[in-house]
C-alpha cells in the first residue's frame, strides 16, 4: 500500500492505494480549510485504521511538492519525510499542479490549464497532457501574472482550479472554456501519477533530508522581511525547483 498527501491547497487530501490500481483509493479529505497542523497526522490515523492498514505495512510515501500554500506543503512534507525516515519507505514526489490537471478530463492528449490562488494578483499554473502511460508538460508550474498566460500559453482545452473572479474572467474570456472547480480527490491522483512517464519522481534515501517542496514564491512572512530589511533572506526555503 502507498501513501499519498495534498496539502498543498487549502483542503487538505489523504489516499491510500496502490499505483496503477484499477480499484479507486480510499481518499479522506479534511472538513476544514488550512487545518493541516491539527489535522494532518489524525486523517491519515483515521484512513490507515479504516483500512486496517498499519505504518510498517507502508511501501512508499507520495507527496504533491508543490507550488502552493507554504504551511501546507512545509507540514505536509515534513509528515512525509518522518514516516520516510521512521518506516524506511519510499519517497516519491509530483508536483501538486500536475495532480490536479490529472483529474479534470480522460481525454487523451488534451491540453489542462490548472490554476490556484498565488495572492499578490497572482496564479499558480502549469500546463500538461496526459497519455495513456505519460504526462507531457508543455508549461512547468510557476507564478504568472493572469495576462502572462493569456499571452504565453496556448489556449486549453479545459481549465481547472480556483482563481479570484476578475483572474477567471480573463481566463475564461480567453480559453473560451470554464474554469472548473478542482476535484476533492487530489490525493488520489498522486498515486496515478507514479506509474505515468513524466510523472511522480522517486527522491533517494540519501537525498530525502535535504529535499523541499517547490514553494512557488517566498512566504508572506519571509517576503515582508525582506522588504522591511531591503536583503535577501539569509538560506531561506527553496522557492524554485
Amino acid at each position: 500500500m502507498w501513501l499519498a498527501i495534498d496539502s498543498a491547497w487549502g483542503i487538505g487530501s489523504v489516499a491510500l492505494g496502490r499505483p496503477a490500481e484499477t480499484v479507486p483509493p480510499l481518499v479522506e479529505t479534511m472538513r476544514q480549510p488550512r487545518t493541516h497542523a491539527s489535522g494532518l497526522l489524525p486523517l491519515i490515523d483515521a484512513m490507515l485504521a479504516q483500512a486496517r492498514i498499519e505504518l510498517a505495512e507502508l511501501k512508499g510515501v507520495v507527496i504533491g511538492d508543490g507550488p502552493g500554500s507554504f504551511t501546507g506543503l512545509r507540514i505536509g512534507a515534513s509528515v512525509a519525510k518522518a514516516l520516510v525516515d521512521a518506516h524506511g519507505v519510499e519517497l516519491w514526489t509530483a508536483p501538486s499542479l500536475m495532480a490536479m490537471a490529472l483529474t479534470a478530463s480522460s481525454e487523451q492528449d488534451a491540453a489542462i490549464l490548472p490554476v490556484a490562488d498565488a495572492l499578490r494578483g497572482d496564479l499558480y499554473c502549469g500546463l500538461y497532457r496526459f497519455g495513456s502511460d505519460r504526462v507531457v508538460t508543455e508549461h512547468h508550474a510557476a507564478v504568472r501574472r493572469p495576462d502572462a498566460i493569456v499571452s504565453t500559453f496556448p489556449i486549453p482545452k479545459v481549465m481547472v482550479g480556483e482563481a479570484p473572479e476578475p483572474a477567471r474572467r480573463a481566463l475564461c474570456e480567453w480559453a473560451g472554456c470554464p474554469v472548473t472547480p478542482p476535484s476533492s480527490r487530489g490525493a488520489g491522483a498522486l498515486l496515478d501519477l507514479i506509474g505515468l512517464s513524466g510523472g511522480a519522481r522517486r527522491i533517494p534515501h540519501s537525498e530525502v533530508s535535504g529535499w523541499e517542496p517547490d514553494y512557488g514564491r517566498p512566504a508572506e512572512a519571509q517576503a515582508k522581511w525582506e522588504r522591511v530589511h531591503g536583503r535577501p533572506l539569509a538560506d531561506p526555503p527553496r522557492a524554485d525547483r
